[in-house]
């Protein structure tokens, strides 16, 4: 195995922790930011009512990412496992 192939296989790693990450958190930070302007047009400086609405987005993005999590790991972990197969090989 070369070094480029080791370093391919990081920076697969990294997007796809990259791609993994922002699935379940742009759902959380977008309704912090509905909310956050809510609070400031009502001038409402309450820390607990952007709590609920977060954790809500943030479980419904989990359930519903949750089958394309699951594809994006087992894609990885494929191309993963194939190329130690080829180190494997050789």
């Amino acid at each position: 195995m070369q070094d480029f192939d080791v370093a391919a296989i990081v920076h697969a790693g990294m997007i796809t922790t990259l791609k993994m990450c922002a699935v379940l958190l742009l759902a959380p930070l977008a309704v912090g930011l509905v909310v956050a302007v809510f609070q400031a047009i009502t001038q409402i400086n309450d820390s607990s009512i952007a709590f609920l609405p977060k954790m809500i987005a943030s479980g419904l993005s989990a359930w519903l990412a949750g089958p394309y999590l699951g594809r994006t790991i087992t894609d990885y972990m494929h191309t993963v496992m194939d190329s130690l197969v080829a180190i494997g090989g050789q």
